[in-house]
């Protein structure tokens, strides 16, 4: 069995960040949407089968780096579930590039503010509710929870600066009322993935050893997850959502949308998309998925407890920050 591929780690090396931004490439690449049910469960047996030392005779290392691939796209790292669709990491570039670009073009009134960022509201909150961490389970009080409190956040955010800016004859005729969606989202960030993980954050998330055995739980460990998280989605949408304007405004101070009125949402869409496959593997690459806290971070009775069963105690414990 010499020579075996590990499928508990990725092909790419997760201790440099161009390993991770590779890992990341093909874990949200928006084409394995379009992969049918039936050929995520033959990747998932496959790779099942490749684990168990039971694959079918004559597969090759690449065949079982595509399975992988299409495994890792769509089902959940701890539980081995097919995840929701919507809420695949393989969904985030199509999906936000439809709300984000709807986003910038309409925004100029206050029910089409509304709408918008209630749409993207409830995407993020199927994001990141599939992506948490599974050690620890969330009630539909807490979902319902985060998903008004992160919307009426980015609404409110946005309404206000909308009228602000509206008021204001020199802002409104500037390029700046187009940031107003970028500034709502990294808002609402800030209090739908802290809302949304609550449960982590209240009861802790499992660490284990580099071999992968169990521990505990930690509230310290989820604290640092959840702080990795934050900037991680604001700096995914900082590219799409901080460009684009820069790009509309350009096409508007030369009078092409004027002229092509018609041209406003195609291109806005296709330079949120293109920033968006760039931005969203390099983002959630910026720390590894599989993140490392110091024996020292730990809660004191943890801390107790890893010196007790494992000798010698190890220098740090793991966990899955999630996405």
């Amino acid at each position: 069995m010499s020579g075996r591929l590990d499928l508990s780690q990725s092909r790419y090396d997760q201790s440099t960040y161009l390993g991770r931004v590779k890992h990341m490439f093909e874990v949200t690449d928006p084409l394995t949407i379009l992969a049918s049910d039936k050929d995520l469960d033959s990747a998932r047996d496959l790779v099942v089968a490749y684990r168990a030392g039971k694959e079918p005779k004559g597969t090759t290392d690449e065949q079982v780096w595509a399975a992988k691939k299409l495994y890792d796209s769509a089902f959940h790292p701890q539980t081995g579930e097919k995840n929701f669709i919507l809420g695949r990491m393989s969904c985030q570039v199509p999906g936000n590039m439809i709300i984000t670009g709807c986003m910038m073009t309409f925004y100029k009134s206050t029910p089409q503010l509304i709408f918008w960022n209630f749409a993207n509201q409830s995407f993020n909150a199927i994001v990141n509710y599939t992506n948490r961490n599974a050690s620890s389970s969330i009630s539909n009080e807490m979902l319902a929870t985060a998903f008004v409190s992160a919307t009426t956040a980015s609404v409110a955010v946005a309404v206000t600066l909308n009228n602000f800016i509206q008021k204001s004859p020199t802002l409104s005729k500037g390029v700046i009322g187009r940031f107003v969606p970028l500034m709502a989202v990294g808002a609402a960030n800030c209090i739908n993935i802290p809302l949304m993980r609550q449960v982590e954050l209240k009861e802790g998330i499992t660490v284990s050893t580099e071999d992968g055995k169990e521990i505990g739980k930690s509230k310290n460990a989820a604290l640092s997850a959840v702080l990795q998280v934050i900037p991680s989605r604001i700096l995914m949408a900082l590219p799409s959502m901080g460009l684009t304007p820069l790009v509309m405004a350009a096409l508007d101070a030369r009078g092409i949308i004027a002229r092509m009125p018609w041209i406003n949402l195609p291109a806005t869409l296709a330079v949120t998309g293109i920033s968006l496959v760039v931005s969203t593997p390099a983002c959630c690459a910026i720390f590894p998925q599989t993140a490392a806290i110091s024996l020292s971070s730990l809660e004191p009775e943890l801390k107790e407890k890893v010196e007790k069963l494992v000798r010698p105690a190890p220098s740090h414990l793991y966990y899955n920050k999630g996405l």
